[in-house]
């Protein structure tokens, strides 16, 4: 159950009923709708990409699905947005979960990188979907992560980074990753754009 400021309660069954009245044919615009009414929901994405409500896993893929088309990021935190209100909810670390990987006219400039979602999203990386790898602060392990949209980004799952891995190419690390010249990076290629996936070691 979740309470607006103005008392009223929503349930999922509610929101998901508010949400099947709009034209949810692609990716709503959720950066267009300005709602009226603040709350929050208990709802958490976990880090492997499992929704919970209240604790409980989602038994629907389809209402999650529903669901996440309707994220939006906002000064760091994340929210499910609707034309009526704007819901905080929680993510332990990225709000999509890369599951799988095509390849598109592999080793040439053309070559693109399509990244499928766990809601069902194509996402090719790109001047605006960019992909980058952060270290674990803990396990000093790479963390990879794509942009999605809004701002919000996906977590790649190791099967997804182990393929990246066979199609690396190695060069001399530029100057804006701080790493020293010296040492050499390991990029990919999508839509003509070159991202780094950290020093070679």
């Amino acid at each position: 159950m979740t309470t607006t400021p103005s008392g009223d309660a929503i349930d999922l069954n509610q929101l998901s009923d508010s949400l099947k009245q709009i034209d949810l044919t692609g990716h709503p615009p959720v950066d267009q709708w300005q709602p009226e009414r603040n709350g929050s929901i208990d709802i958490l994405i976990k880090k492997d990409g499992t929704w919970l409500h209240e604790g409980e896993p989602f038994q629907r893929q389809r209402l999650v699905n529903l669901f996440a088309s309707v994220l939006w990021l906002e000064d760091g935190n994340h929210y499910l947005k609707t034309p009526a209100e704007k819901l905080l909810i929680q993510v332990e670390e990225a709000a999509f979960f890369i599951t799988s990987l095509d390849i598109y006219d592999s080793g040439t400039e053309q070559q693109q990188l399509a990244f499928a979602t766990n809601y069902g999203d194509v996402v090719v990386a790109g001047t605006n979907n960019r992909l980058w790898v952060e270290e674990d602060p803990q396990t000093e392990e790479p963390e990879p992560y794509l942009e999605i949209r809004y701002g919000m980004k996906g977590k790649l799952s190791r099967n997804v980074f182990y393929q990246l891995a066979d199609i690396v190419q190695q060069a001399p690390c530029p100057p804006e990753t701080g790493i020293k010249p010296t040492t050499d990076c390991l990029f990919v290629h999508s839509q003509g754009i070159r991202f780094s996936l950290g020093a070679f070691s």
